[in-house]
């Protein structure tokens, strides 16, 4: 049977070396966070998802890794993909938390808040003293949010006397991560004046806001999801997120989540095949381990190509970005071919633990399973496939 020590002397995962392609202090900052994801994360995840709880002692932890937003802080976007990817390899949940908060709720007040709201909000946030969400899906409303969503906001004026003008909010939203605890949510609503979708910073504790946990789920269970209900909830003009106008301002958030959940699909992958090899060359059967048999070794063969071929799309888009973007049908490319990879990988590695991979005892029947979230959250498989397939026909298949 080979050691730990022998396993950790052959190559990783990382077949290409596209770690190479990051600046030393790059390098130097990424094995800070392995170090802290193995000795603050590694040996409790499994627990903290059975149980589906979620361990906000470490949030001062976590904000003192100074990661957040790192292309904001000079890092490179490969570098920024990597920090998501290395977080999912260790647990899928804590690295949902951290992009939930940080690459959508953190940058959108980077992006789209005015001074005022940067000044009262961005350094608390930044440094996980406060939390937030990102409150777009509906009870009714997932992939086509877009068009229907059905929450409401209303103006109305007000004078010097009642505090100016407030909005009123009204309506529902589901699958909100950090929803439970969360002391701010990015809100985004239709203008009944005039129907332009807007966002709002709604402090959770607000009269009219109530939250409820979405219970027996089957990933991600670490990460707390809630439905949130709206009931004439007044929010200040002062916290409408003055740079939002329209959709197209949420495209652009969602656009940058997008590319952090196909960093998802990498480190899962990654996940799946550390585990995989490591059972492959431990576990004996038939007299010698695993890894001698011809079509183990196949698996975990088809198991590291998904993992290298998705590092090098979003090596390629992460090379996009520094250059001034990718668009949304790259993007959405880039999520649906990852995750369709992971899928296969996640899959083959539950194979070769038999019946110790249904377990959350040997960690791959928690990388199968939070995969399936990964597959459908920013965008489906399927929806992802169809931006793509009207970017290179010309023909939409969704409208």
């Amino acid at each position: 049977m080979r050691s730990s020590t022998a396993i950790e002397a052959l190559p990783t995962a990382d077949f290409y070396e596209y770690e190479t392609l990051l600046s030393e202090a790059e390098r130097r900052k990424l094995q800070e966070l392995r170090a802290f994801l193995a000795t603050e994360i590694a040996p409790y995840a499994e627990d903290w998802w059975n149980k589906a709880e979620f361990p906000a002692h470490l949030l001062p932890q976590l904000a003192a890794l100074e990661l957040s937003t790192p292309t904001r802080r000079g890092y490179s976007n490969l570098f920024a993909g990597l920090v998501i990817a290395e977080m999912t390899r260790v647990d899928t949940s804590i690295a949902t938390f951290f992009l939930v908060h940080h690459d959508l709720f953190v940058d959108a007040l980077h992006g789209f808040g005015s001074e005022d709201q940067r000044n009262r909000l961005l350094a608390d946030a930044s440094n996980l003293r406060t939390t937030g969400a990102f409150a777009l899906t509906e009870p009714g409303h997932g992939s086509d949010v877009a068009g229907g969503m059905e929450t409401r906001a209303r103006l109305i004026a007000g004078g010097a006397d009642d505090g100016g003008d407030c909005w009123v909010l009204n309506g529902a939203k589901r699958w909100i991560g950090n929803g439970t605890f969360c002391d701010y949510m990015l809100v985004w609503a239709r203008d009944e004046a005039d129907g332009a979708v807007r966002g709002f910073i709604v402090d959770a504790g607000l009269p009219g806001v109530s939250r409820r946990r979405i219970e027996n789920k089957i990933a991600l269970r670490t990460v707390q999801n809630a439905d949130i209900l709206f009931e004439d909830v007044r929010i200040p003009e002062a916290d409408r997120f003055a740079g939002i106008s329209s959709f197209e301002d949420t495209n652009e958030l969602l656009r940058g989540s997008r590319i952090m959940v196909a960093w998802q699909a990498v480190g899962q992958q990654l996940a799946a095949f550390d585990v995989a090899r490591q059972y492959a060359v431990e576990r004996e059967q038939f007299g010698r381990p695993l890894a001698k048999f011809q079509l183990i070794q196949q698996q975990l063969v088809s198991m590291l190509g998904n993992a290298v071929a998705s590092m090098g799309m979003m090596a390629r888009i992460a090379q996009l970005q520094d250059g001034g973007g990718a668009d949304m049908a790259q993007v959405a490319l880039a999520k649906s071919y990852t995750s369709a990879r992971m899928r296969e990988t996640v899959a083959a590695g539950r194979s070769l633990l038999g019946g110790n991979g249904i377990v959350t005892d040997y960690r791959m029947a928690k990388i199968f399973a939070d995969a399936e979230a990964i597959y459908t959250y920013e965008g489906s498989y399927e929806i992802n496939s169809l931006i793509v397939g009207r970017a290179i026909t010309g023909v939409s298949a969704i409208t």
